[in-house]
C-alpha cells in the first residue's frame, strides 16, 4: 500500500480496512486479520496497526475479544457509511461546489 503524506498512516490503514468491511471482507462479526498479519501485508510497524485497531475500536467499528482477537462490530457497515456520508456532505462536497463555481461549471449541466 502506498501512503500519502497528507494523512497519518494509521488513519490511511483504517480507511483501507473500512473499505474492506464495506465490501464484506471481513463480514460483520467475523474475526479481523491479526495485527501482525496486517502489518506484514502493508509493510508497516505492528505498533502502527495497533494504533489503527484502537482507533477503529474507539469508533465501534471493531471490538476486541480478550485473548481471541478483534472482530467486526455487528453494525460496522452502517456506522462506516453514516460517517463517510457525513464527511462527504460536510467536508468534500462544499469544496467541490466551490471549485465548480470558480471554474464556471454549472451543476445543472452535469445532469444531462
Amino acid at each position: 500500500m502506498e501512503f500519502r503524506k497528507q494523512k497519518p498512516i494509521y488513519l490511511q490503514i483504517a480507511d483501507r480496512l473500512m473499505e474492506q468491511i464495506l465490501q464484506g471482507e471481513p463480514a460483520e462479526d467475523d474475526r479481523m486479520p491479526s495485527v501482525r498479519d496486517v502489518a506484514a501485508s502493508m509493510g508497516v510497524n505492528p505498533n502502527t496497526v495497533m494504533r489503527t485497531f484502537e482507533q477503529l475500536q474507539s469508533e465501534e467499528i471493531i471490538y476486541n475479544r480478550r485473548g481471541v482477537g478483534y472482530f467486526v462490530s455487528p453494525d460496522a457497515k452502517k456506522k462506516i457509511l453514516a460517517e463517510q456520508r457525513r464527511e462527504f456532505l460536510e467536508e468534500e462536497l462544499p469544496l467541490i461546489k466551490q471549485r465548480m463555481q470558480v471554474l464556471g461549471i454549472d451543476f445543472n449541466l452535469l445532469n444531462n
